[in-house]
């Protein structure tokens, strides 16, 4: 099915009935604010939540999982890799 991603990130968790009503709020929001601003819509992206996400956060969330599956992490500087052809 088709969907905003917000829409599929909430299904997954909340179901379908809370993640439309979450999206029709949110719709409700943005259109309140433009009427009660006189701005213009501006869309933020597919990918506006995944860009906000502090990147040491989630490098600390990946370990912390990996470690609980019994794995041992150890972390060193990143090196660049060739681009696969």
């Amino acid at each position: 099915m088709v969907g905003t991603p917000q829409y599929r990130r909430l299904r997954a968790r909340r179901g379908h009935k809370r993640a439309l009503g979450a999206v029709k709020h949110s719709i409700l929001v943005a259109a309140w604010h433009m009427l009660s601003t006189g701005e213009l819509y501006r869309e933020p992206g597919g990918d506006y939540f995944e860009r906000r996400r502090d990147p040491q956060r989630e490098i600390n969330r990946l370990i912390a999982r990996l470690e609980r599956l019994g794995a041992n992490v150890t972390i060193g500087p990143a090196t660049s890799t060739p681009a696969p052809a």
